[in-house]
């Protein structure tokens, strides 16, 4: 008997016996105020919006298909399977585990073995407790490992090993070999070796048919090393493509099936195939529906191996790392990345994955360094070591919003699950495209959000830093290769994704400022109502200052004559009106005339008279409906840039 088990299955269940006692007692408190409708809450609500339409002023429309309503109650979750279940229970909805220990891994990767050994002992020094290494075919030998994993104890630290797929049973082999000459219980090492062959499609559009054969081979290679995952589903391939969170889950749990599904076929059982599989996800910036899709991908998983009738639930538990985002990471204004990235850690870590690797906030432009890299890991010691995040398990589980949230991205993703199984499985889906496609028209979808700024990426696209240059701080990529030397095989021969981060488009019209020489003035013709002048030119800074254009504010002149030799004076090249819809129809046209075309006459706002002001030749407006980098990549055009 493995009493080991037992143990845990003990203290799971008296911490479930806790929770519940502890539940049923706080209800009690509640019994002194008087019940309240939805409806009554919702009829107070459409009083104080005075008049405007409830649905369309609070109910958001998400981009996975669903609505979100501006309030949830006890009601909103009655019936929700997802509240069935209490931490390390099947479906394992709210964890794995009773508790919410998370590794915190970072990469190296190796060039010299000796090298990234001393990296490695002293990240593990300062906290780290995963470890991967991408390493070359020349690094596959005895010597070459000793030399990496000298000083490493491996039955402490994860171990995770990134190469060519086709390295991965070489890895697996000289591990064990390895492992076996140190006197390792080889019972207590974990890690993974990171073969995935559906990534060469995804990211070359180069198939790779033999996947199921050299699958089981790699399998084979790690058979004495119970807690390897060798058969990867990196669904945050999808998410650093713009990918929205339904289809990372839905391709995920298909790309997972996959696995089981064509190695059962061979022979293998469902219980060894699930417990070499690891699903690597990314963390996108919506923090609630982030820990949502970690909860329902529990649950939805084990449904799925269920299916296949396991020995033992266990094999029903999926093993989660999680790492934040570079879809929306930007290369201006770059110390927001660390502000995106630790929301997206904290909404992974509450969900309780298995481990997080934080991505350093200057890799959109330069090789992380130590201080970048540094950061990255404090972020995750934080939630740990400060703000206690580890000791709690699920805190999200009964909240009617998160419950909801499982509940509706569960059933999306599910749809387009069950649309790529009907479509002959994931990999049938790779080769049609059908996969690269969804993802890829999913990314289209949010850069045009991004450039009409119905995504916000703050100092990109919304509030830019107007001093900041980015020139001379970009360092080009030199890549890293695996050292199979098969890159003059990547012609594509299907559909590949298209990894451009959300930021690109405005960065490249923002670098090409910089990059001409000349940087355009904006002046702002501040006049008249005093705090819609204020706003517009708010509006406008933040506008063209998207651009990297000069922004020459004022608080105001007292008539239009004044306004307009200031701006000749100040040698701008825009100038943009900023004033009340009722004053533009006589302003307008006196700044137009005055203004002479010695420089771009722009009016901030979409005021009635605006047809009428086009008859008169002014035909340049920038409000809230304009796509933001559509409009200026014409202005950049006309001043030669």
């Amino acid at each position: 008997m493995d009493f080991t088990n037992v143990n845990q299955q003990d203290i799971c269940r008296v911490e479930n016996l806790k929770e519940k006692h502890m539940t049923a007692n706080k209800e009690k408190l509640f019994g002194q105020f008087p019940p309240i409708s939805t409806t009554e809450w919702k009829d107070k609500v459409i009083a104080d919006l005075k008049g405007a339409d409830f649905d369309k002023k609070l109910v958001w429309r998400t981009n996975e298909g669903f609505n979100v309503q501006p309030m949830y109650r006890a009601e909103d979750i009655v019936g929700l399977k997802t509240t069935d279940s209490l931490p390390g229970e099947y479906p394992y909805v709210r964890g794995t585990k009773c508790d919410n220990e998370w590794l915190i891994r970072q990469d190296i990767f190796v060039e010299n073995p000796q090298e990234a050994n001393r990296k490695a002992l002293d990240l593990l020094n300062k906290g780290i407790t995963s470890l991967g290494f991408q390493i070359g075919r020349d690094q596959i030998t005895p010597e070459s490992l000793a030399s990496l994993l000298n000083g490493i104890n491996a039955e402490k630290v994860e171990l995770n090993f990134i190469s060519c797929i086709k390295n991965a049973s070489k890895i697996g082999e000289e591990l064990s070999s390895y492992f076996k000459k140190q006197g390792v219980d080889l019972q207590k090492v974990k890690g993974s070796i990171g073969f995935d062959p559906f990534k060469r499609i995804l990211k070359h559009g180069r198939d790779f048919p033999k996947y199921a054969d050299m699958a089981e081979q790699v399998i084979n290679s790690v058979s004495e090393l119970p807690g390897y995952r060798v058969l990867m589903a990196d669904a945050f391939m999808l998410n650093n493509a713009g990918s929205y969170i339904t289809q990372e889950l839905g391709f995920a749990l298909a790309w997972g099936n996959e696995w089981l599904s064509v190695l059962t076929d061979k022979g293998l059982s469902v219980d060894k195939v699930a417990n070499r599989i690891k699903f690597n996800f990314g963390i996108s910036s919506n923090y609630f529906m982030e820990m949502a899709k970690f909860r329902a991908a529990r649950m939805l998983w084990a449904q799925i191996v269920s299916a296949y009738k396991p020995n033992c639930d266990c094999a029903s538990k999926i093993e989660m790392h999680a790492q934040t985002s570079q879809f929306n990471m930007t290369i201006y204004d770059a110390h927001v990345n660390l502000l995106r990235s630790q929301t997206e850690t904290m909404s992974a870590a509450l969900a309780g994955v298995n481990s997080i690797t934080v991505t350093p906030f200057d890799i959109t432009y330069k090789q992380p360094d130590e201080f970048s890299e540094r950061i990255a890991r404090n972020q995750q010691l934080l939630l740990k070591e400060e703000s206690h995040f580890n000791k709690i398990v699920d805190p999200a589980g009964g909240s009617y919003y998160i419950e909801t949230l499982t509940a509706s991205i569960a059933e999306e993703a599910w749809k387009l699950f069950l649309e790529v199984e009907d479509a002959g499985g994931f990999y049938a889906a790779l080769r049609s495209g059908f996969v690269q496609n969804t993802v890829n028209a999913a990314a289209e979808s949010r850069r045009t959000a991004i450039a009409r700024r119905k995504e916000i990426l703050l100092g990109t696209n919304q509030y830019p830093n107007i001093h900041e240059t980015a020139l001379d701080k970009i360092v080009a990529e030199t890549g890293h290769s695996c050292g199979c030397h098969h890159h003059e095989e990547c012609t594509p021969e299907m559909p590949a994704l298209h990894t451009v981060r959300g930021a690109s488009d405005f960065e490249a019209l923002r670098l090409a400022t910089e990059k001409s020489g000349k940087r355009p003035k904006v002046f702002m013709l501040t006049i008249g109502n005093l705090a819609m002048r204020l706003a517009r030119s708010q509006f406008s800074g933040n506008f063209f200052g998207c651009a990297g254009y000069e922004i020459i504010d004022n608080l105001g002149f007292d008539t239009v004559q004044a306004g307009v030799e200031a701006a000749i004076k100040a040698k701008a090249d825009i100038v943009v009106l900023c004033s009340s819809d009722e004053e533009y129809a006589t302003l307008a046209p006196e700044a137009y005339k005055l203004l002479e075309g010695k420089a771009i006459f722009v009016v901030a706002g979409a005021p009635e008279s605006m047809e009428d002001l086009k008859a008169q030749g002014i035909t340049r407006f920038i409000n809230v409906r304009s796509n933001v980098l559509e409009t200026l990549k014409e202005y950049n055009t006309l001043l030669s840039i």
